[in-house]
C-alpha cells in the first residue's frame, strides 16, 4: 500500500426531514446564493423547503446550471456573488450544480483569470468561499470531495480541478428527494459511481486489503441495488442505499494508497464536450473498451474482479477477464445505457474528433501508468463503435 494522507472536513446529515438542520449549520448572519440546476427542484417542492430553513437570512436565487456545468453560466453566478456580497453558498441539486458552486466558490476570490483555475488543475486556488449542499441526485460523489468539472462551452472544453478549499461544509442526504428522479438520471446515478469506484479499483495490487473489499463491496450493492431501484422507484432502502454508495465511491476512503486510472473519465470528458453525451453514459461507452485494451496491465485486478465482484471462477484467465468485462458492460445496459458509440449515431470521424481533443487538452499519457497515449486512446474508440 502506498503512504497516504486522508482528510475530509465534510459534515454529512443524512436521513429524511434533514433539510431542516440547515438553519443550524449556515450562520445566522449569512447573506447566501441558493444555486440550482432546472426546474425540478422548485416543482418538487425542495427549494421551498430549502427556503423555509434558511429563514430569515437574505437570500438570492441563481438556476439554470447545466447538467455539464458551464463556465459561461458559472460566471454569471461569480458576478451577482460579488456585486450581491454573498458570504455563503447553497449548492441544491446533483454533482453537476455541486460542481458548478465549488467552481463558483473559488472563483468569486479568484485575483487572476478565473479560467486559469481549470488550465492549473485546481493548483491556483489559495482561498474559496465557504458553501453546503442538498444533495438531490446521487451520482458523483461531490457532496463529499473537492473535485469539479466544467466545460466552456466556446472551447469545447471540460477540465476538472480539486483543492481542498472547495470541500463543502455540510452535506443534506435526504434519499426521499431522488424519488422524483427521472430512469434516465437514476441510472446515470449507478453507472456514474460504478465508474468512480473501478477508476481507483481495477489498477493494478499494492496490497491495499481494506480499500479493495471496500471498493467490491460497493460494486456489489450497485449490481444489486441498481436494477430494483429502477423497478421499486419508491423503496426509501434501496434509495438511501445508493446514496450512500454513490457518496462512499468517490469521497477519498477507497482510493487512499492505491494507483488510480481515471483514463476512462478524461475520453469520456471529451466526448461530453463535443457531444453533449450525459456524463455517465460516455464512461459506459469507453469503460469496456478500455478494460480490453489494457486488460495485460490491470490482469491481476481483473481476475480479483471476476471473482470477487462477479463470482466467475471458471475457464481460462483471459475467459475469466473477458466474462466480467461482458456482465460488466451487460449491467450498463440493463440499466438503459448504451454502450457503443453507434448508440449515440457516432462513427470513425468522431473518433478523430475526439483524439484531437485530448491532444489539444495534454490527455496524452492517461491510466495508472500513463501509457494510455494517443494510438491506445483510438484503439478505445474504435473498439467501441
Amino acid at each position: 500500500m502506498f503512504n497516504f494522507a486522508y482528510y475530509n472536513p465534510t459534515r454529512i446529515h443524512f436521513g429524511k426531514d434533514t433539510i431542516n438542520e440547515i438553519n443550524s449549520l449556515v450562520p445566522s448572519d449569512a447573506r447566501v446564493m441558493v444555486l440550482f440546476g432546472g426546474s425540478s427542484a422548485k416543482k418538487t417542492g425542495t427549494l421551498d423547503e430549502v427556503n423555509q430553513a434558511l429563514g430569515n437570512r437574505f437570500v438570492v436565487e441563481f438556476g439554470g446550471i447545466e447538467p455539464n456545468p458551464t463556465y459561461e453560466t458559472l460566471m454569471q453566478a461569480v458576478e451577482q456573488v460579488r456585486e450581491l456580497k454573498i458570504d455563503f453558498l447553497l449548492a441544491v441539486g446533483g454533482g453537476s450544480v455541486i460542481d458548478g458552486t465549488k467552481f463558483v466558490a473559488a472563483a468569486a476570490e479568484f485575483e487572476g483569470e478565473p479560467w486559469d483555475i481549470l488550465t492549473s488543475w485546481g493548483g491556483k486556488v489559495t482561498k474559496a468561499m465557504p458553501f453546503g449542499t442538498v444533495l438531490t441526485l446521487p451520482a458523483t460523489g461531490s457532496e463529499m470531495n473537492c473535485a469539479s468539472v466544467v466545460t466552456r462551452k466556446s472551447l469545447k472544453a471540460k477540465l476538472p480541478f480539486r483543492n481542498e478549499l472547495v470541500y463543502p461544509q455540510f452535506s443534506i442526504l435526504d434519499p426521499t428527494k431522488t424519488f422524483t428522479l427521472p430512469e434516465r438520471q437514476l441510472a446515470n446515478g449507478v453507472v456514474d459511481a460504478f465508474v468512480h469506484i473501478t477508476e481507483q479499483y481495477l489498477t493494478y495490487p499494492v496490497n491495499a486489503a481494506v480499500q479493495d473489499r471496500f471498493a467490491e463491496g460497493l460494486l456489489q450493492i450497485l449490481i444489486e441495488l441498481g436494477p430494483k431501484a429502477l423497478a421499486q422507484p419508491q423503496d426509501y432502502d434501496i434509495r438511501a442505499n445508493l446514496m450512500w454508495v454513490a457518496t462512499m465511491a468517490l469521497n477519498g476512503t477507497i482510493g487512499t494508497g492505491v494507483p488510480h486510472d481515471w483514463a476512462t473519465h478524461m475520453i469520456g470528458h471529451e466526448l461530453t464536450a463535443l457531444y453533449d453525451i450525459d456524463h455517465a453514459r460516455t464512461l459506459a461507452i469507453v469503460l469496456p473498451s478500455l478494460l480490453r485494451c489494457t486488460k495485460t496491465a490491470k490482469h491481476e485486478k481483473l481476475l480479483q474482479f471476476a471473482d470477487r465482484v462477479w463470482h466467475i471462477q471458471a475457464g481460462t484467465e483471459d475467459e475469466r477477464i473477458e466474462a466480467a468485462i461482458a456482465n460488466t458492460q451487460a449491467f450498463f445496459e440493463a440499466m438503459g445505457i448504451g454502450t457503443k458509440l453507434a448508440d449515440y449515431n457516432l462513427g470513425k470521424d468522431d473518433v478523430e474528433a475526439v483524439l484531437k481533443q485530448l491532444e489539444d487538452h495534454g490527455m496524452v499519457a492517461l491510466g495508472e501508468h500513463e501509457n494510455i497515449d494517443l494510438a491506445m486512446s483510438r484503439d478505445i474508440l474504435t473498439l467501441a463503435i
